[in-house]
């Protein structure tokens, strides 16, 4: 009988991408998956460990695994992702949990299927972590969450060092890959039916492809693939985002008019205590540059709130930046303090109410403006890319408009997939209803 498959991800769409390639592999291993970790002969579980949430989710599913594998001495439990770079979660996984069979990193996920065959064969525990990323390696399988859209690594690693920040530490410094490569992927995902892409990267802005290949020659290049119909990216740095970046969201029509632009903080002294090297003018600078360049572009990013010394001055800040952008949707965290980075030995940390106060109070800004900016949709014709049905309504399908509005609407699964003009009849607070356009 085949053997089966359960992946748990926690984290961003590298992580997202990260298990897609694992199942891929698997799946090419004859492996089945399943819906339910409990009936997995495989449990993999793949970390995060940019907030300390994450931190705290993965110990607890780890810990759920127990008993499981008490009953089931067979039962393989595999942990891997950005946590596993750090040695001392490996020591604690050690020392708490010693009946995890497999322990890796993020940098030698090729390597996942043989030590899935040591622990099934050989009954050996398998502990493999790279400390730097060596040669990127191509033509790895994956097995997509969806048919009609895809996510494609286009470097991986980060070279900025943003203080409250373990990135660089997990996933290693900057490495591109060749521009040949990326284009042979997306178009093989074409003619697999993918209409959608979005290229990843710890920092897209920073991509170099080769010595006449940046960032916006890649979307200039994308942008000429035939069948290929929207093109997405993120995360991209703020440091980073070149007039001639902004000048392919104006001449590449299948360039989503949509970014995502982590800003942070609001305030430049955070900013800076932070190294994020910008200002809070030269943002509110880059954000007019793109409204003028691309009118009606959508915009969301992150926020950090209670990084360590913010003051109510501070805050205030960001609350004003907050107001002149008008984000469609943000990422607000609470600041958490992170082992090994220079932001965990700063002194001035925020109290906890202090932090939940102002999150809230950010938080409730936002909903208002991204509820104020949806209701302006009511009654236009968007063009939505069918991701598929919802899980409580069998009638109501899901997808994104070219601005990653999600809309909801009724229909039928045979639209899964295709590109649907829709009719905005209600603008939500996080999402827009509609109807078929008749």
């Amino acid at each position: 009988m085949s053997k089966t498959f359960h992946i748990t991800t926690f984290g961003c769409q590298m992580n997202e991408h990260d298990s897609e390639v694992m199942a891929g592999m698997l799946l090419e291993k004859g492996f089945e998956p399943v819906k339910e970790r409990r009936d997995a002969d495989v449990a993999i579980i793949n970390t995060c460990s940019v907030r300390e949430n994450a931190d705290k989710r993965f110990f607890g599913t780890l810990g759920q695994l127990k008993r499981r594998k008490k009953e089931n001495p067979d039962f393989i439990v595999c942990v891997c992702g950005c946590m596993m770079q750090q040695q001392h979660v490996i020591d604690t996984i050690k020392a708490k949990y010693p009946w995890v069979d497999i322990i890796f990193g993020t940098h030698n996920i090729h390597q996942f299927p043989e030590l899935v065959d040591n622990a099934l064969n050989e009954k050996k525990k398998q502990v493999e972590i790279w400390p730097d990323g060596g040669e990127i390696v191509e033509g790895l399988p994956a097995k997509r969450l969806f048919d009609c859209k895809a996510l494609v690594n286009i470097m991986f690693g980060c070279n900025n060092f943003c203080t409250y920040c373990i990135v660089p530490y997990t996933r290693g410094r900057e490495r591109s890959r060749r521009p040949e490569e990326i284009i042979k992927e997306v178009r093989n995902l074409v003619s697999d039916g993918v209409k959608e892409i979005m290229l990843l990267g710890q920092n897209v802005n920073s991509y170099r492809g080769d010595e006449k290949t940046d960032f916006a020659d890649l979307l200039y290049r994308l942008n000429e693939i035939d069948g290929l119909e929207r093109i997405r990216f993120m995360t991209s740095h703020p440091k980073d985002l070149s007039d001639k970046l902004i000048q392919a969201f104006v001449d590449c029509d299948k360039l989503c008019k949509n970014i995502h632009l982590p800003v942070q903080s609001g305030s430049s002294r955070i900013l800076k205590r932070m190294n994020r090297k910008y200002t809070k003018d030269a943002y509110l600078e880059l954000v007019a540059k793109l409204k003028a360049a691309v009118p009606g572009i959508t915009m969301s990013t992150d926020i950090i709130v209670g990084f360590p010394g913010e003051t109510e001055e501070d805050f205030e800040e960001t609350l004003d930046l907050v107001r002149k952008v008008r984000y469609d949707s943000a990422f607000t965290f609470l600041y958490s303090i992170r082992k090994g980075t220079p932001a965990e030995k700063y002194e001035e940390q925020v109290a906890e109410d202090v932090k939940h106060e102002r999150f809230n109070r950010l938080v409730d800004l936002i909903n208002s403006i991204s509820a104020e900016k949806n209701a302006q949709y009511t009654g236009r014709i968007e063009r939505v890319l069918v991701e598929g049905a919802s899980k409580t309504n069998s009638k109501t399908l899901s997808g994104r408009t070219d601005g990653f509005k999600l809309v909801n609407f009724e229909g039928t699964k045979d639209m899964i997939g295709n590109l649907i003009d829709v009719e905005i009849t209600e603008g939500k607070t996080f999402s827009l209803e509609g109807r078929l356009r008749k």
